[in-house]
């Protein structure tokens, strides 16, 4: 009687599942599921329940395929629904995590933590963030390791200084809309002056102080509890600055400690607010030495005004030469907060100084960039508000 020849067999079996293992009252319940699933279901990625599981049959064994028992589920899990079993062990069953899902793990956990440093730091000569291929060399190159258990931005962090060793580079600072009384400026001026803050804008509101500015992020509570303290308001307009505005002045430039200068008061900057009077923002405006210094100015010659030539009459953003490119390209954000600005080049006299112009949707003359960008952000926000559902 002839035996039968045994085939091997050279397909290697359940070489893509994941099996998930739990032991519970002496008896042991395993569920198959597809690689890398199983991770993206506990961190909440993958919400679809058929991406994550082989079948949902419950098994004793699932390399010999023996199936769970329906007293053994009742008895268990006090049900013998296979679904709500299955959902129970994805949670809080045992995996045996391979190689490959290992690596692609910390593959993924590394490139987290490169693009929260191309997002949170920039070059502090160019103020331009470095990309993140950039950054995970720069990190190969110090041998950063990477944990998997740690969040990427406790990481990027730590591995700040190591990178700051071998080229330029630091945190960008935000941005911030500060809005506090008058009568605070002093206390505000004491907490910036010492840190690297640059004050951008700053205006008069009635008794209140408005003022943009650039800080370290570390100098945001303490800014906050001061703000906060007084009755203040502090928004966060940019979590990281990552180009320097035009204009921006530094904290030396506006003299906060001295009665509210006409050079630091830019009323004209919401072109909705009427401009506040000078007798209003300077109480020494309307006293008899101020009336004849203002006689004496009238009464001496005038110079002639510079002639203003216009470079790039008013029109699109995006119509610059490319002369102006690098000019073209800072400033197209306001066509993507709000569509139809539009732009006006001019010099003055012999000084070769490009001047910008902003004229809003409407047609008003906003001014400078600064002002531009706010209002347009402030429309921006509108329209996000407008389009959500009552």
């Amino acid at each position: 009687m002839s035996q039968s020849v045994f085939q091997p067999v050279g397909q290697k079996r359940l070489t893509n599942i994941a099996v998930v293992r739990m032991k519970k009252h002496g008896k042991r319940f395993e569920i198959a599921c597809y690689k890398n699933k199983v991770l993206n279901w506990r961190n909440g990625i993958e919400k679809d329940l058929d991406e994550v599981l082989q079948t949902t049959t419950v098994y004793s064994n699932v390399s010999k395929a023996v199936l769970a028992s329906r007293e053994d589920l009742k008895l268990v899990f006090g049900t013998d629904d296979e679904d709500a079993v299955c959902r129970f062990i994805l949670a809080h069953g045992d995996l045996q995590v391979s190689d490959r899902e290992r690596k692609l793990e910390l593959d993924t956990k590394f490139r987290d933590v490169a693009a929260v440093i191309s997002e949170k730091c920039i070059n502090p000569t160019t103020q331009r963030p470095y990309t993140i291929p950039m950054i995970e060399r720069a990190l190969k190159d110090t041998h950063f390791s990477v944990d998997s258990n740690r969040p990427a931005k406790t990481q990027a962090l730590e591995a700040l200084p190591a990178l700051q060793e071998r080229f330029p580079i630091e945190r960008a600072r935000m941005r911030l809309k500060i809005t506090l009384p008058l009568a605070n400026r002093d206390e505000l001026q004491g907490l910036l002056t010492p840190e690297r803050a640059a004050v951008q804008d700053c205006e008069l509101s009635g008794s209140s102080l408005i003022m943009f500015c650039l800080i370290d992020p570390g100098l945001f509570r303490p800014v906050h509890s001061l703000v906060a303290g007084v009755g203040g308001r502090a928004e966060v307009l940019a979590l990281a600055a990552t180009t320097t505005e035009e204009g921006s002045l530094g904290l030396n430039d506006l003299t906060l400690g001295d009665p509210a200068p006409s050079a630091t008061v830019h009323p004209a900057a919401n072109p909705d607010r009427a401009p506040t009077a000078s007798a209003d923002a300077d109480p020494a405006a309307a006293s008899p030495a101020a009336e004849r210094r203002r006689a004496a100015a009238s009464a001496a010659p005038q110079a002639a005004p510079a002639q203003e030539t216009v470079l790039y009459p008013r029109g699109p953003i995006a119509g610059l030469p490319d002369e102006y490119a690098s000019r073209r390209e800072r400033c197209a954000e306001l066509d993507d907060l709000q569509a139809g600005w539009t732009i006006q080049l001019s010099s003055k006299g012999e000084s070769g100084v490009v001047d910008a112009a902003f004229f809003s949707p409407r047609g008003a003359r906003v001014g400078a960039y600064v002002a531009a960008r706010r209002q347009a952000l402030q429309a921006s926000k509108q329209a996000a508000v407008a389009l959500q559902p009552a």
